[in-house]
Parts: structure tokens; C-alpha cells; sequence
């Protein structure tokens, strides 16, 4: 018996089994927006090598990213997929056959945004199953009419009949999220008082009619994937005994169930934050849908050890792992795990930031934190340097083991070169915060990386000196120095922060004492300054502990540069503890347990348990000037990247760390 045998065991999905779709594992790469298609809704062939990827990576079962059922009325994404007439079969079979070569089988996932459509983009006001908008603050939709609605329901069809026809293994009929389908199911955005609103028969009677519609279409033996939102997890929304009996009105056609959570005011348990371990979702909503109607069932929920993949599908609370970060995080996820290279798996960290941030938060295509190369995988690999070649990095935080890690995979000799005793810079640290603890995976990856390999000589606990430095006779220097705590000049500051057994700390100092604050600090004020990313982890810390939590921000609003993911969460957090954020606010003077601030002219004194220094943080070059001096009429290279540069996110480092193989693509040494 091996270890995963019931992950890469085969199912059969489909009526008549005789009949029906073998799927060769358990993994399924679920449906994920990636603004990669082409202006016109057309696949592009960047889209192709992404999912090329994926299927060379062993997944079982690709779902593709929602496509356009109705444009531009449904539209949703800057660059989403269409499907709506015939014009976009060529190369979505070019997809399919390109895929299939590797065993892996297809769907393909139809939508209709509803109210999740922006007019700045359709052109026209968004429809809906009422017009109750389908998040806070969101636009005001208008009601679709009967004969609309089962002229969308034609428009499902069709669309499911031309996806049977292009070579797709099955279709998705996506009811969740606060799309259309979902939009009429829910009662916090259907008030309709006729046939399609009110109870729980009538508010699931449009994807009753787009369900039997499809199944006439594609005939009694071509898979249908329906995907829903079983807890919608927000006041007055559908629970799971609600969906549940949703399911029981429209579910009879469907061969499979997506069993997914959450809408866009709760996106941060839909595309799961951070701290939620995983397969969440697997007991708590998966099974008691497989065991209420007897059929296959999809479960997701920030899933990356493969062990716990195995347990859920061996235990039987699902019989398909879904994932999407963790696929584009690692393409090779399933082969690596069914070979026995789980070591070399570089795991999703759940940070939001390229994927859920670039794309819905910023309209961009997508990019990863950790993978800085999303559509073309590990092809770097296949060059070599034609001479020897000596790269030192002076670093060893996430951009300089990345910019070590693929100089030396290359053929460099590689020096890296660490003032401390620990890989991984502020990874390794922010990861000591509880909830952040799925930031260690990527450290611990990077380090396992640069272990393996044979040309990549440490240095640590040392301190970098430009005569050490030239001793490596070095080509290319890499300054990846990283950051420090920014520390403005404000009175009081300096003497008080991380001063021994005072009470004002930095984010470095707060990680430092981690394990001699109480677990209930419930009889505790913590007071943060700086409302961006790590003001914010501090504040879920001592939250989550029962603290009586203010924030402090200059700005208009807290957390302004957050993926859409965080956002969610943090609103959730703010009104779970009744967080005081004090924005328009500054800090002026600092004291032993106390804060000066001022809003709108007016000074008031903060007092505090706890008082936390979380301004930000400072490039920090020790010796960048003295480099460039040193080889400025060589030809060495001396680049900085990363933090070094100026205080960012992984994600900025990493990419950069990988670039250098284009510099040395410029320097003629590949």
C-alpha cells in the first residue's frame, strides 16, 4: 500500500459509470480568475501555458476559470473568458487537446456575474435577482424579468452544449460566490415577492431551470459540476442547513458538488485567509453534503499537506481535493507529492497578494509570492552558464535565497553571506506571530532549495565587509540586505521602544516577547501606531487574545493597501472586538504607557498595557555605497533588490531575486 493511495486512486464522475469520466486522482485545480485572456474574451496562449503547467504538474481535474455565459451583461473581470458564441471555440479545443496529452481531464466553469458585473465596464446598469446590492457598498442592480431569467438559462445551456462540443470532460454550473446563481439563492439579495423569491423553493428555482436546461443539452451522460457557497457566513445569509435544503430543489441533475463558502462581504472564508487551517471546510461542510445526497463532492479550504489530503478523501469527508492557490503556487504539487519529493513542495502561503490582490484588487493578471514565474514553471533551469562565474549575495532573506537559490540551479558559484545564524530574514520571523505561521513555509522551502545544492556556499554569522566580499573574486553582487524598523523622529520614540521591560515595542521587539504575553489579555489596552500590514498582525495577535484593541493610523483608512481578502477579514476582526481605529491620526509624542496623538487639532493622551511602534520599515544598506564605490570601473555587477531597494512585500523580492538570471543573460554568461 503506498502512502497516498487514496489521493491517486481513479473515480468514475457521471451517471451511468459505464459511461462517465475517469479521473486518474483526487486533485482538481479549481476554477481562479487569472487575467490572462485576451481583450475580446478570447483564450490566450499565455492561458494555454498556464494550464499546460498544471496538467504536466499531474492534476487530475483542471476546472477553468469562469467564462462569460451572456456578454457583456454577465461579464465580470477585466479579461474574463467567453463562451456565449462559437467565435471562442478554436482555441478553448486547443486548450482541451493540449491538456488532455497529459491525462489530465477538463471542465470549463459557466457564469453569470449578476450584480458582481461594474457598469464602468458592461456598459449598462447590472442585473439581478432583485435589486439589493451584492456587497457593502456595492452598486444597485436591477430585477431581471421572467423572461430574462429563462433567457439565461438558455444561455447556460448553450453554452454547456458548445463546451461538450469543443472537448471538455464536464461543465461547472457555478451557483455560489454572489454570482447570479447565488444572487437568487440568497436571501440577502433576493427579495423578490413572485415565483423567484421568498422561500427557499422559489429562490432555487433559477438554478433548478439552468440545471435541467443543461442536462437536456448535453444529454444523460456528460458530467455537470454544481459549485456552491454552503454557508455563506454572514448575518442573515444562507447557513448550511439552508443550502442544504436549496440543494434538495436543483441538485438532482448535477454529477458532482463543489462544496465552497462564503460571499464577497465574507471572501476571506470563500478564498481562505491566512490562519484558517487546512481543510476547514472538508467536515464542517463537505461531508454532510456528500452524506445528505449520496454524490461526489468537492472540498477546498487552504489545503496544502498532503497528508491531510489523504486523510479527507480516506476518511471519506469528500472525494476530490480541491485547490487553486496552491496551483499556482506549484504547478507540480500532485507529482511531487505522489513521488515522494514532498520536501521540494513550495506551498501556498495563503498572503492573497499576486493572485486575489493583483486581480481583483488591482485588475491585474496574476503573480505569486512565492512563484515568481506563474506561466512558465522551472524552464530557467534548462540554462547554464558557459564560463565560470561567481555570484556573491550578501542576504539571506527571501529575495537573496531566491536570487542565490537560481544563480547557483544555473551553474553559478554562489556565496551568500548572512550577518545572523538564521536563513530567511523577517520570513523566519513574522512566522514566530501565531497566526502568520504559513509564512515559514516559504522559508522553509527556499532553505531546503538552497541546501540541495552543491555550488551554493553559506556564510553565516557573518558580517559582510567589502574586503570579504572581494576575496570571492565576485562577477555579480547581490545586495539583499533587507530592512529595519523605521524610526521617525518623533520625541519620545527612541528611548522607549524595546527598551528592557519597558512597554513599547517594534514589530521585532513584539515577536521577540511572543511568549511572555498572557493568553487572556482581556484585563489589557493595546494600543498600535500604524494601521498597514504588520500594525494589523499585531492587532489580530492581541485580539485574538481578548485585548482591548485601538489603532492609530495618519491615514483616512486602515489597511488602504490590503489584497480584498485581508480587507474582509480585517473588517470582520474590527467589529468581532470592537477594535477603536483612530484614523486622520498622528503621533506625537511618545512615553512610557501613554501616546500623544493628534486628530483634527486636538491632543488627547492614549494610555496603554501594551504600546506598539508599527510605522513601517526602513531599506537597510550597510554597505551598498561602499560596494559600488569599491567596483564602479570594474566589471562587477553590484544590483540591489528586495527591501534593500525600499520596504516592500515578498512578493517584489522574490521576482527580483529571480531576474538575475536576466542580468546574467546580459552579461552573456547563459
Amino acid at each position: 500500500m503506498g502512502k497516498y493511495d487514496s489521493l491517486f486512486s481513479p473515480i468514475t464522475i457521471g451517471k451511468v459509470p459505464a459511461r462517465g469520466v475517469e479521473i486518474l486522482n483526487r486533485t482538481v485545480m479549481t476554477p481562479m480568475g487569472t487575467n490572462f485572456g485576451e481583450q475580446n474574451g478570447e483564450m490566450s496562449f499565455l492561458h494555454m501555458n498556464y494550464y499546460e503547467e498544471r496538467a504536466k504538474g499531474g492534476a487530475g481535474l483542471i476546472i477553468v476559470e469562469n467564462a462569460c455565459v451572456k456578454f457583456p451583461e454577465g461579464s465580470n473581470g477585466t479579461t474574463q473568458l467567453r463562451i456565449d458564441t462559437d467565435n471562442y471555440i478554436p482555441r478553448l479545443y486547443k486548450l482541451c487537446e493540449t491538456v488532455h496529452n497529459y491525462g489530465t481531464k477538463m471542465a470549463i466553469q459557466l457564469n453569470h456575474a449578476g450584480a458582481s458585473a461594474m457598469e464602468s465596464r458592461i456598459g449598462m446598469q447590472p442585473v439581478s435577482a432583485s435589486d439589493l446590492p451584492n456587497k457593502t457598498g456595492g452598486a444597485k442592480p436591477r430585477p431581471l424579468t421572467v423572461e430574462e431569467i429563462y433567457s439565461i438559462a438558455d444561455d447556460y445551456a448553450s453554452a454547456a452544449k458548445r463546451a461538450q462540443s469543443i472537448g471538455f470532460d464536464a461543465v461547472e454550473i457555478h451557483a455560489g460566490h454572489s454570482y447570479l446563481i447565488s444572487q437568487f439563492l440568497s436571501p440577502l439579495t433576493n427579495n423578490r415577492t413572485d415565483e423567484f423569491g421568498g422561500c427557499a423553493e422559489n429562490r432555487a428555482r433559477f438554478a433548478k431551470i439552468i440545471l435541467e436546461k443543461v442536462r437536456a443539452a448535453v444529454g444523460p451522460f456528460f458530467p455537470i459540476i454544481v459549485r456552491i457557497s454552503a454557508d455563506e457566513f454572514l448575518e442573515g445569509g444562507n447557513t448550511l442547513e439552508d443550502s442544504i435544503e436549496l440543494l434538495s430543489y436543483f441538485q438532482e441533475e448535477a454529477d458532482v458538488i463543489n462544496v465552497s463558502a462564503g460571499l464577497v462581504d465574507s471572501i476571506h472564508l470563500q478564498i481562505d485567509a491566512n490562519y484558517l487551517e487546512d481543510g476547514w471546510k472538508a467536515k464542517l461542510l463537505a461531508r454532510p453534503i456528500k452524506e445528505k445526497f449520496g454524490k461526489p463532492v468537492i472540498t477546498s479550504g487552504n489545503i496544502r499537506d498532503p497528508k491531510v489530503a489523504e486523510e479527507i478523501i480516506a476518511n471519506g469527508d469528500a472525494d476530490f481535493i480541491g485547490m487553486g492557490r496552491q496551483f499556482i503556487a506549484d504547478p507540480q504539487w500532485p507529482n511531487k507529492v505522489k513521488y515522494g519529493h514532498e520536501d521540494d513542495i513550495r506551498k501556498c502561503i495563503s498572503c492573497n497578494v499576486g493572485c486575489a490582490g493583483h486581480r481583483i484588487g488591482l485588475n491585474r493578471p496574476i503573480r505569486c509570492t512565492v512563484n515568481p514565474n506563474v506561466t512558465g514553471g522551472e524552464e530557467y533551469k534548462n540554462l547554464k552558464v558557459k564560463q565560470p562565474t561567481n555570484v556573491v549575495v550578501i542576504g539571506a532573506g527571501t529575495a537573496g535565497l531566491e536570487a542565490a537559490c537560481t544563480a547557483a540551479e544555473v551553474g553559478c558559484t554562489t556565496f551568500l553571506i548572512e550577518k545572523s545564524n538564521e536563513l530567511g530574514g523577517l520570513s523566519g520571523i513574522i512566522s514566530k506571530i501565531p497566526e502568520k505561521y504559513r509564512v515559514a513555509y516559504f522559508r522553509d522551502y527556499l532553505v531546503h532549495r538552497a541546501e540541495k545544492l552543491h555550488n551554493l556556499i553559506f556564510f553565516k554569522n557573518t558580517e559582510p565587509t567589502v574586503e570579504f566580499v572581494n576575496c570571492l573574486k565576485p562577477d555579480i553582487i547581490v545586495n539583499a540586505t533587507g530592512s529595519v524598523p523605521l524610526m521617525p523622529p518623533i520625541p519620545g520614540l527612541k528611548e522607549n521602544v524595546d527598551v528592557e521591560g519597558g512597554k513599547v515595542k517594534s514589530i521585532l521587539g513584539m515577536i521577540n516577547n511572543i511568549p511572555n504575553y498572557p493568553e487572556d489579555c482581556s484585563d489589557k489596552k493595546v494600543v498600535i501606531v500604524g494601521g498597514g500590514a504588520v500594525g494589523l498582525d499585531v492587532l489580530e495577535f492581541f485580539a485574538n487574545r481578548g485585548a482591548e484593541p485601538t489603532i492609530i493610523e495618519m491615514a483616512p483608512a486602515i489597511g488602504s493597501l490590503l489584497d480584498p481578502v485581508t480587507k474582509a477579514q480585517v473588517r470582520t476582526e474590527f467589529k468581532e472586538h470592537n477594535v477603536n481605529d483612530m484614523v486622520n491620526t498622528a503621533l506625537k509624542e511618545v512615553h512610557a504607557d501613554y501616546f500623544v496623538v493628534e486628530r483634527n487639532g486636538e491632543r488627547m493622551e492614549i494610555p496603554f498595557d501594551y504600546g506598539f511602534n508599527c510605522l513601517g520599515m526602513r531599506s537597510n544598506n550597510p554597505i551598498l555605497n561602499d560596494l559600488r564605490e569599491f567596483y564602479k570601473d570594474t566589471n562587477v555587477d553590484v544590483i540591489s533588490i528586495g527591501d534593500s531597494i525600499r520596504a516592500r512585500q515578498i512578493i517584489q523580492g522574490v521576482a527580483e531575486g529571480r531576474n538575475i538570471i536576466n542580468l546574467l543573460k546580459q552579461k552573456d554568461l547563459l
